[in-house]
């Protein structure tokens, strides 16, 4: 096993460092197998170049939490240790986490008192139920009180997790972490749809296309619809992430 652990006290930061600095030796970094640039990186967590390069001693609360996410990820692990991972993080962080573990390949082992943050990312809940007992039960905490308390009871037990629901911040929507690199994929994506539509239109333009096997015309025929069809949904989902962006400026 190798194991990454994450405690509630947060290691310290080196603030003579810059962000980079505290994130890789060099100028590269391994995650999940896969060598990346630091600056690159760092992106993905937010911090553009300008940022990446400077002291930690400068970053917000929010931006040094985000760092310390980004130091766990890039250690080689199979299983994460997570010990109330999210004790004073903000919404964008809170967002942030949620979906790296979401996407982390390994293990994750956690303890926290965040309902809504179990909701989201556990898939088994493990609880001590007194008396020297310990009981494993399917999904996150909701699901936990749904299977041990009685069916009569169970309208209550739905709204348990609504009581004191997660409190979202005021003000213009932001991207949230999945967001930011669904808009800087999508430019490479359309591109690559529409070299695709463009190529296929052309046969269509060649006499000879239409001697062949008639099946090979119509499924053309439908790939330029699902194209035509992509291609317009993608570019109104970049518009739709570009005006949240630049309303959350």
């Amino acid at each position: 096993l190798e194991v990454a652990y994450f405690d509630q006290h947060r290691a310290q930061l080196n603030d003579e460092k810059s962000v980079m600095e505290n994130v890789a030796d060099g100028e590269h970094v391994t995650v999940n197998g896969i060598k990346k640039h630091v600056i690159g990186y760092l992106q993905d967590f937010l911090f553009p170049p300008d940022r990446a390069r400077m002291s930690v001693k400068v970053l917000s609360g929010g931006e040094r939490n985000r760092l310390l996410l980004a130091k766990l990820f890039t250690r080689p692990s199979n299983v994460i240790v997570m010990d109330e991972p999210t004790n004073d993080l903000d919404i964008d962080t809170l967002e942030l986490l949620e979906e790296m573990l979401m996407e982390y390949k390994g293990t994750v082992l956690l303890v926290s008192h965040d309902r809504e943050f179990l909701n989201n990312i556990v898939t088994s809940t493990i609880v001590c139920e007194g008396g020297g007992r310990i009981g494993e039960y399917v999904g996150g905490y909701d699901d936990w009180l749904r299977q041990r308390v009685p069916e009569a009871v169970n309208q209550k037990v739905k709204t348990a997790g609504k009581k004191n629901p997660r409190q979202k911040k005021e003000g213009p929507r932001k991207l949230t972490f999945k967001e930011h690199r669904e808009i800087e994929a999508l430019p490479g994506m359309i591109e690559s749809m529409e070299v695709e539509h463009a190529v296929l239109y052309r046969k269509f333009a060649e006499p000879e296309f239409y001697r062949g096997d008639g099946d090979r015309v119509a499924e053309a025929k439908s790939r330029i619809e699902k194209l035509e069809k992509d291609i317009a949904g993608a570019y109104e989902r970049w518009d739709l992430l570009e005006q949240i962006l630049k309303e959350s400026a």
